[in-house]
């Protein structure tokens, strides 16, 4: 199994937690967003998407990282992200694709460099755009878990949800986002930091992090 993606890629993040929570084992092969390799005619040829992550597994190639996790759960069963029961295994999702649907597109590298390159925006004007689309779904995500009554995780342990969440938490706190009204999802992101399985995963401690020690 070969993870190819980026350092601080939040859906190679993702990737790299849930394949870790399950207990898998992977190579990691480096992908460097900023010199655009997933856009070159090498990697394009096995994921015309042209992005990250792209799993290798057994000969096959595997891309679209929500579509990834929700494999790996039915191809690996042991130790799954999704809970046994179909309206907590719903909520799970409602929650983890209001991450990936709503907030992935618009902030995304492409989104970024678009608004820097074609409208000349600045990097603080950038910030004010990421902010803004931040607040327009965690706002809602932090009202939803106070409804649910989560504690420490989701559903008593880490999973779909949380797989999700950390890697745009990281993202966010990288573009100043105040986090100081949102105390469902900071408890839930300092329950996750700490564990071996997302410690592992982190962008600071990827090989191909360059300000790694």
């Amino acid at each position: 199994m070969r993870l190819h993606g980026y350092y601080r890629s939040s859906t190679s993040y993702r990737l790299r937690i849930a394949l870790n929570l399950k207990g898998l084992d992977y190579d990691y092969v480096p992908v460097n967003l900023l010199e655009s390799e997933q856009k070159g005619a090498a990697f394009t040829s096995r994921n015309p998407f042209g992005s990250v992550p792209l799993l290798e597994v057994d000969g096959k190639d595997y891309v679209q990282s929500m579509a990834q996790i929700e494999w790996l759960d039915e191809a690996y069963p042991e130790n799954p992200l999704l809970p046994a029961d179909v309206a907590d295994r719903y909520v799970a999702r409602e929650l983890a694709y209001a991450i990936a649907t709503e907030l992935h597109a618009p902030l995304n590298l492409p989104v970024l460099k678009y608004l820097s390159n074609e409208y000349g925006r600045s990097q603080d004007d950038i910030g004010v755009w990421y902010r803004h689309w931040l607040a327009r779904t965690l706002d809602p995500l932090e009202a939803r878990l106070a409804q649910l009554g989560a504690g420490d995780f989701l559903f008593g342990e880490p999973g779909f949800f949380e797989v999700c969440l950390l890697p745009q938490v990281y993202n966010a706190r990288r573009f100043g986002f105040d986090f100081s009204d949102k105390p469902h999802i900071t408890r839930i992101e300092s329950a996750c930091l700490p564990l071996p399985e997302f410690q592992r995963a982190h962008p600071d401690n990827q090989s191909d992090n360059p300000e790694r020690t």
